[in-house]
């Protein structure tokens, strides 16, 4: 299953982050995941959200901007070479990973992986096919 994932550009500069985090919190959002990269001129804060809907109107409502994209969570073996053989798999289809980071969700064990991949269902249905298990929401939060 595929996640919506929220991409808020921010001028780089003391207190932008802290802007759509505040936003997010007062309308009751919950931020499950994200990752922030940055440029000398701009940076890109990506978030999983508890309702990426909500969270797009609010960002967006404030004036800020963003881009929603589709990403694969993938459960793995929390141990040494476990993202080695996610890799592996898919080195075999040719699927190129655009981008990818992992967050500590608290299964026993293992470890969750986010891929923004240029061909997400190819990419997906070949680690399902090697075993591996792709979360969608509910499974990923609880929800």
């Amino acid at each position: 299953m595929k996640l919506e994932q929220i991409s808020v550009f921010l001028a780089n500069e003391p207190g932008a982050l802290r802007r759509p985090c505040r936003l997010l919190s007062e309308a009751g959002i919950d931020i499950r995941a994200l990752c922030l990269a940055d440029t000398q001129q701009f940076g890109i804060l990506r978030l999983l959200v508890s309702d990426w809907q909500q969270a797009t109107e609010v960002l967006n409502g404030a004036g800020l901007l963003t881009r929603t994209t589709e990403v694969i969570a993938v459960e793995i073996p929390d141990h040494p070479g476990g993202l080695t053989d996610v890799l592996e798999a898919l080195e075999k289809t040719g699927v190129s990973i655009e981008y990818m980071y992992a967050f500590a969700e608290g299964r026993a064990g293992k470890a969750v992986l986010i891929f923004r991949f240029d061909r997400p269902d190819a990419a997906m249905t070949t680690l399902q096919e090697a075993g591996f298990q792709v979360l969608g929401g509910p499974e990923l939060f609880g929800e």
